[in-house]
């Protein structure tokens, strides 16, 4: 819905997804796009925003409600499994859950 909104509004014809809002509207570069999450992380009260934080959240998430890790794997597009493994954040209570679903 928002990414419609967005691509509704844009004013140039590039290519890229992400693009500078002035002119001659060049590609959005990491530093552009960390520093947009900056700002938007600052105006939310929330600290260490970067992109990775976001990718980390998500896999994390998906795991927790039962997704497959080889399927989070392809959706971060990491060649190898141990990458993904490193996006997720472990919870004990969801382990304890899973072990007293499928052990206990």
């Amino acid at each position: 819905m928002f990414l419609q909104e967005y691509l509704g509004c844009r004013m140039d014809c590039e290519a890229p997804l992400f693009v500078s809002a002035k002119s001659p509207h060049n590609r959005l570069l990491k530093p552009g796009i960390e520093r947009i999450l900056r700002g938007l992380g600052k105006r939310a009260g929330v600290e260490d925003v970067h992109p990775h934080r976001y990718r980390r959240t998500l896999a994390t998430n998906l795991i927790n409600r039962g997704c497959n890790i080889q399927d989070v794997q392809q959706l971060l597009g990491h060649a190898s499994i141990s990458t993904t493994q490193i996006y997720y954040v472990y919870n004990r209570d969801a382990v304890r859950a899973a072990y007293r679903k499928y052990a206990a």
